[in-house]
């Protein structure tokens, strides 16, 4: 049964930057594609990034030549490097495999870019 940990998130000022870290076990991690996604306050949750098992990646319109997705498949780890942080991005960033939709959602961890 696969199980992701969050972790990274926390107060910013506009213009800062944050890399969230998400570490999954129970699963051969480099089969999978994996995902970053957020939920604002009163929002959908929606899709932020994705990398794909061979490292290719794409983004939502909002959030490209901002921020960058990567992983390590040799720590079983999916990263989000987010800069230029802008109070719009503020949300709870959750990670999961991207195309398994029965997967649970775990704790995520909050980003809030606040003056």
């Amino acid at each position: 049964q696969v199980q992701v940990a969050e972790s990274g998130g926390g107060l910013v000022q506009p213009g800062g930057s944050l890399r969230l870290s998400c570490v999954a076990s129970g699963i051969i991690f480099s089969d999978y594609a994996m995902a970053w996604y957020r939920q604002a306050p009163g929002k959908e949750r929606e899709l932020v990034a994705t990398v794909g098992n061979a490292g290719s990646t794409n983004y939502v319109d909002s959030v490209k030549g901002r921020f960058t997705i990567s992983r390590d498949n040799a720590k079983n780890t999916v990263y989000l490097q987010m800069n230029n942080l802008k109070p719009e991005d503020t949300a709870v960033y959750y990670c999961r495999r991207r195309y398994q939709t029965g997967d649970a959602w775990a704790q995520g961890t909050q980003v809030t870019v606040s003056s």
